[in-house]
């Protein structure tokens, strides 16, 4: 079984957040789980729920801040083994082409 999640933690802040959520994303090091870090998140995968909650909680409590705000939205597909990579592949096979396109294209 994977549990794949998409996690948002940040500080409630002016100004730049990026040193607080970097120490969001190097809190998930010490789990058994994979992350890619995108702009607007990060993707974690792990074997199980609870895994995957508590390397989300102590991404939370990593943040240095009064005020913390965390999205979270999992997706625990409890029938099958499919990765994060499996499910943009099946959209892409879809798609014939990646799933992405630049603004010069």
């Amino acid at each position: 079984m994977t549990v794949i999640a998409m996690l948002s933690v940040a500080p409630v802040v002016e100004g730049s957040m990026s040193d607080q959520v970097a120490e969001a994303v190097a809190a998930l090091d010490e789990f058994d789980v994979s992350y890619e870090t995108n702009p607007m998140g990060t993707v974690i995968e792990a074997d199980d729920v609870d895994t995957l909650l508590d390397a989300v909680a102590a991404a939370h409590k990593a943040v240095d801040a009064d005020r913390v705000s965390t999205f979270l939205k999992i997706d625990d597909k409890r029938a099958s083994d499919q990765s994060a990579a499996d499910k943009v592949a099946a959209v892409e096979e879809h798609l014939g082409r990646p799933a992405r396109k630049d603004r010069d294209e």
